[in-house]
């Protein structure tokens, strides 16, 4: 029997995993083995507006952590499954520029928190505090380091930036609402993205797409 795959979050959170919205729930629970979690809509605005940062966010660009733009109303496309334990995510963005892809994967730390490593191989991983608020899930930084070959060096507490995401169901629109941010000491908001979109869990031979994609070479 094949065993039924475990979410971090839901792991994380325990009992407190009751508390969300009960549309959040089914996003962070996992994604059951052979489904894939799709989720499309429309960010407001990606990225940031401060230019003099952009040649260092091309470098994590061109691996997948975050995008040098600073854009508004970016059509966009989640992909979510569940591996190993670990939720697996992949987030188109649909620039005017073209598309990119971000991707991340999260798994749990032996003290309960979360751990996302970002790029394609992981480059940046931050560890977050998981907590829930009025039904929403929100996410802070405790710690964030980059990876060098081997080496997973942390940044120090001084220069290390702070990350927020806050993931929250509106029922008035019946649409999930995401916003991320990143601050860094003395220089203030580095990146963000926020926006809202709809989100189903279909059988992965329901997506034509991707289960091309996955077919072996």
């Amino acid at each position: 029997m094949t065993p039924v795959p475990q979410s971090p979050y839901a792991r994380a959170l325990g009992e407190r995993i009751d508390d969300l919205h009960p549309r959040l729930r089914k996003y962070f629970l996992a994604v059951p083995d052979g489904a894939v979690g799709i989720g499309e809509g429309m960010f407001q605005v990606v990225g940031t507006p401060r230019r003099w940062l952009w040649p260092l966010l091309r470098v994590l660009e061109r691996r997948g952590v975050v995008a040098a733009v600073w854009e508004r109303d970016v059509p966009f496309r989640v992909e979510n499954r569940t591996i190993a334990s670990r939720a697996i995510g992949e987030r188109t963005f649909h620039f005017a520029r073209g598309s990119w892809v971000m991707r991340d994967a999260v798994a749990l730390t032996r003290h309960g928190r979360v751990l996302d490593e970002l790029g394609e191989p992981g480059l940046i991983a931050a560890c977050f505090d998981v907590d829930v608020h009025d039904g929403a899930l929100r996410l802070t930084s405790r710690a964030v380091g980059i990876r060098l070959g081997r080496l997973r060096l942390r940044l120090p507490r001084l220069i290390a930036p702070v990350v927020r995401l806050t993931e929250r169901f509106d029922d008035a629109s019946d649409r999930q609402h995401v916003a991320l941010t990143i601050d860094a000491p003395l220089v203030g908001r580095v990146y963000e993205y926020r926006g809202d979109f709809e989100y189903s869990i279909p059988h992965i031979a329901e997506v034509p797409r991707i289960a091309e994609k996955e077919k072996p070479a």
